[in-house]
């Protein structure tokens, strides 16, 4: 999994009028807590430094260096601007390189179906699935094949086998299905009929 550096200066105050000040200075607030860490350490960053981390469907391990204290992390959550979609603040969980760590990977659909190429429709049914295990063997993304999908059928997390790691979704969610267009389902019921 790749890993990105991010720089911080700590912030003391945590009234509203520093966060909307350093919001202008082209900075995002965040706040990074976890095993490690004593106390939760409020920081901000310049927001270009996020441009990988929040704009790519990947996963990426996050290396702080807050005015010299260096602290692994993933990004846990970020908040938007509703309607500039500008990042508002980011959440960080400090994470030990030799214990478990839970995140959300994003699935990566491999192969073509049978049933697209009959005029069926992928339908992604879940983006991301969520697993444990230690960050060096998280991957960025959990390929996912479709190539033996027909129409109507659905591939489920069952299916997905991994290692080095383990998948914490539910075994019996469907993560992708070929769905049959409407003018599919119309010609079939009258095969059907007719049959």
């Amino acid at each position: 999994m790749k890993s990105l550096e991010i720089i911080g200066f700590k912030r003391a105050n945590l009234d509203k009028s520093e966060l909307t000040q350093i919001r202008e200075e082209g900075s995002v607030p965040c706040v990074v807590y976890g095993p490690g860490i004593k106390e939760q350490i409020h920081f901000h960053s310049p927001a270009i430094l996020f441009k990988e981390l929040i704009y790519t469907p990947e996963v990426h391990m996050v290396d702080l260096n807050i005015e010299g204290t260096k602290v692994k992390a993933i990004l846990r959550e970020a908040q938007y601007h509703p309607v500039s979609e500008t990042l508002l603040h980011a959440d960080f969980l400090a994470f030990s390189e030799d214990k478990a760590i839970k995140m959300d990977i994003p699935v990566e659909i491999k192969g073509s179906s049978p049933g697209i190429l009959k005029g069926g429709k992928l339908e992604l049914k879940a983006r991301t699935l969520s697993v444990k295990g230690l960050a060096k063997d998280l991957p960025d993304s959990i390929p996912v094949s479709i190539s033996h999908l027909e129409l109507g059928k659905s591939v489920k997390v069952a299916e997905v086998k991994v290692e080095g790691f383990e998948i914490l979704t539910n075994p019996n969610v469907s993560i992708a299905t070929i769905g049959i267009p409407r003018a599919l389902r119309g010609k079939k019921s009258t095969e059907e009929t007719e049959g």
